[in-house]
């Protein structure tokens, strides 16, 4: 006979069971086929998405944008909890269901494969930067660093390009001044929510609103420029909340399609994707189901510009996804008072070996709020619509471009290329490549040489430093295939420097079937040696 403790716990125990047959989570839930759909796409796609189809040689009817077989919809339906969404770029249907609901469904002879959804999102974090920021020049510098006057001598300010933000709200947006311009020309084209299936996005957390006011936000005090992209439109797509992290992931997939659909040019996503049951292995572009979304947005024709993430001085260390993608402009994050990587900055490569981040910008910028003022902000999540506010304007510049021969112009204008590491990318994307395919430097700044078996760098003029540069030494030791072995970044305080110390090569073991060799940067000029004979 059981005691009243061993039957409450048995009771305990059985409800347990019940529960958890009864607990419902969110899954993808994929399809075999198409059959019987049909697709007209000069209903379905905005003109300008017909428009960036035909200049990047796109048929304007592919698979991956027709319908989800509508029957197909109405079985799963029927057998699920509840649907949450669905993407016609993979042929899924997101929904909530037991196990027992699962089984169900996984006997449908139209499923191809079941597939959890649990990727969590991270937004800007406030990290605390390296030095103190003086906003007054912050909002200038911000923009100027990658030669903003010299956009604005042009009258070049995005104009005709069409933005999409994906980011977790706006408020204000649609009331302060910062956006005044936008509103009143009419060039606030369409928003949607996500989360609650709903146009207004003008609510919750602000996030979206500072990252918007760095692609083209205005100050409404000085007049000031914000963000380079003040002339653009804009698509707004409310995909974060932080209640139902699960959703996150459903809701970028069909933002994506949305941003293609209504015509985007550039996707600014100033989110990452990071959870505990991946590891810093999978960030490799195409495990997540973003990442692979971002990449066929890429081959849509959209440039897809994604921060690098805000893990550099945690315990992740790398980019999360979808900025570890092949084909998005993942965006780090540099200190104003140095122009050297800051401390929160995700560092590259991707678990696949691919070079990460592309390029770089401020990690602390001026941005404006809610309360109609300004304010200074920390995170990459601003670094990357500084840079989309660059793209838009090079894009303006440059209409004849397909979406990664943009991509690779902007990487191609970064102010320490073909230099790059895993903290900077390519450097500082500079206006002057942009319009006349040059950027500054000083001739014959240093040497590299060989000397006793040391390999020394020989500075010819230390004291001679161009506007906005500062005087830093990037080096690298990189193998045959440009993958980084170690890089560093020293400040130029003589003449002579032994690069051997500085990147510790007799600590390094190398192959003797590869070849090896050290790289460096300084003041515009790129030397490269061989390590052996």
């Amino acid at each position: 006979m059981f005691h009243f403790t061993q039957r409450l716990g048995l009771v305990l125990f059985l409800l347990l069971v019940h529960f958890a047959a009864m607990a419902q989570e969110p899954y993808w839930v994929f399809l075999k086929d198409k059959e019987g759909v049909q697709f007209d796409p000069y209903r379905y796609f905005d003109q300008k998405a017909i428009d960036r189809r035909i200049k990047n040689n796109i048929p304007l009817s592919e698979e991956t944008d027709w319908p989800l077989n509508e029957n197909y919809s109405q079985q799963i339906n029927a057998l699920s909890d509840s649907v949450l969404g669905e993407t016609r770029w993979f042929n899924a249907i997101a929904i909530l269901a037991t196990p027992s609901q699962l089984a169900e469904i996984s006997k449908l002879n139209f499923v191809s494969k079941i597939k959890p959804i649990y990727l969590q999102t991270i937004l800007a974090k406030n990290e605390s930067t390296q030095a103190s920021v003086d906003e007054n020049t912050l909002i200038t510098n911000q923009l100027e660093v990658m030669g903003f006057s010299e956009f604005q001598k042009k009258g070049i300010d995005g104009k005709g390009v069409r933005i999409a933000i994906f980011d977790g709200g706006f408020p204000g947006v649609n009331t302060i001044d910062a956006f005044k311009k936008i509103r009143d020309e009419d060039r606030l084209l369409k928003t949607w929510d996500f989360t609650k299936n709903k146009e207004n996005v003008f609510y919750s957390i602000q996030h979206g609103t500072n990252v918007m006011s760095n692609v083209g936000g205005i100050d409404r005090y000085s007049e000031q420029n914000i963000g380079m992209a003040s002339g653009a439109e804009f698509l707004l797509a409310k995909t974060e909340i932080n209640r139902e992290p699960f959703s996150e992931e459903k809701n970028w997939l069909q933002a994506v399609e949305w941003a293609d659909k209504n015509g985007a040019d550039i996707i600014n996503s100033s989110l990452g994707y990071t959870t505990s049951r991946y590891f810093q292995e999978d960030m490799d572009g195409e495990k997540s189901l973003a990442a692979r979304a971002a990449n066929l947005a890429a081959r849509k024709g959209i440039l897809v510009i994604n921060a690098a993430g805000n893990d550099g001085s945690s315990s992740w260390e790398v980019i999360g996804t979808p900025a570890d993608a092949d084909s998005v402009l993942s965006v780090g994050g540099v200190d104003p008072s140095s122009l050297l990587h800051i401390n929160f900055s995700s560092y590259g490569p991707t678990a696949s070996g691919k070079m990460k981040p592309n390029v770089c910008a401020f990690g602390t910028s001026m941005v404006a709020n809610k309360k109609n003022s300004l304010n200074s902000a920390d995170g990459t999540s601003f670094s990357s619509p500084l840079v989309t506010g660059f793209a838009a304007c090079a894009l303006q510049v440059h209409p004849e471009l397909k979406a990664m021969e943009l991509f690779e112009l902007i990487e191609k204008s970064g102010h320490l290329y073909p230099y790059f590491d895993y903290a900077h990318g390519y450097g500082i994307p500079q206006a002057s490549y942009i319009l006349n395919q040059t950027k500054d430097s000083v001739p014959m700044a240093f040497d590299l040489v060989k000397n006793n078996n040391l390999i020394e760098a020989i500075i010819h003029s230390p004291d001679s430093f161009q506007i906005g540069q500062s005087a830093y030494l990037y080096l690298k030791i990189a193998d045959s295939h440009h993958h980084i072995i170690d890089y560093k970044v020293i400040k130029v305080t003589q003449n002579l420097i032994n690069i051997d110390a500085i990147l510790n090569l007799d600590e390094i073991f190398f192959s003797d079937d590869e070849t090896y060799f050290v790289e460096a940067y300084y003041l515009g000029t790129i030397r490269r040696i061989s390590l052996y004979n």
